[in-house]
């Protein structure tokens, strides 16, 4: 068989080592050797994608300088680059980004950059959300790795913004939940069956965008 960290196709090697780790009952044992197996196919396959791992660095290179002297800042960045590089494999047959998956990067790091937290920026959010999509799909730039970029770009912007400046406690709640909700589901069905589920279908994601909407609004007209 081939060796995990040779296999181009991201899902069938991730649903190869969702079995094995569900076959030994999520042992800790298995927990660290999934990690490390996951690891390793991650950088190896990084590391098949020169352009686009130059790419990527150079945009959050970029991102970082614009970051210094913010919180959440630099660190946000960096944390932003190690979950990107360790997905590159999701490019599939690509072997650079796209103009949407840029995007999308830049919109996960908004908490960390100037005007991340004015009171545009959660249109400006939903603005290059939309901006993304419609890019991938005219220019035929889809991909795993836009798709899981996406939904978790989403998670991670929305949940900072409404836990930093959202003051109605029952909104916050509701968002956080309904952005959280998707990120769960999708690791916790991965984790049962063993498989890599498909991307959260649209109604599901139908609420968080409605609170998406609302505390943009609520952050663009507060005083």
């Amino acid at each position: 068989m081939e060796p995990v960290s040779d296999m181009a196709d991201s899902r069938a090697a991730t649903n190869l080592l969702l079995s094995e780790l569900l076959a030994e009952h999520l042992a800790p044992a298995a927990v660290v050797r999934f990690l490390g197996h996951a690891a390793r196919r991650s950088l190896r396959q990084a590391a098949r994608r020169p352009r686009a791992l130059a790419e990527l660095t150079a945009l959050h290179g970029a991102l970082y300088t614009l970051a210094a002297g913010r919180r959440p800042g630099r660190r946000w960045v960096a944390t932003s680059w190690v979950l990107a590089v360790l997905h590159l494999g999701l490019l599939e047959h690509r072997t650079r980004l796209a103009t949407g998956d840029v995007l999308t990067l830049m919109r996960a790091n908004l908490p960390a950059l100037p005007g991340g937290a004015s009171r545009g920026s959660g249109v400006l959010a939903i603005s290059l959300d939309l901006a993304d999509g419609r890019l991938a799909r005219h220019q035929g730039t889809t991909s795993p790795f836009g798709e899981y970029a996406d939904t978790f770009a989403d998670a991670a912007y929305w949940t900072w913004l409404t836990l930093r400046h959202e003051p109605n406690r029952t909104l916050r709640a509701a968002a956080v939940a309904a952005w959280a909700l998707p990120v769960v589901t999708v690791t916790g069905l991965a984790l049962r069956r063993g498989t890599m589920p498909a991307r959260p279908r649209p109604v599901l994601l139908r609420p968080a965008a409605a609170l998406q909407a609302v505390v943009a609004l609520r952050h663009l007209t507060r005083r």
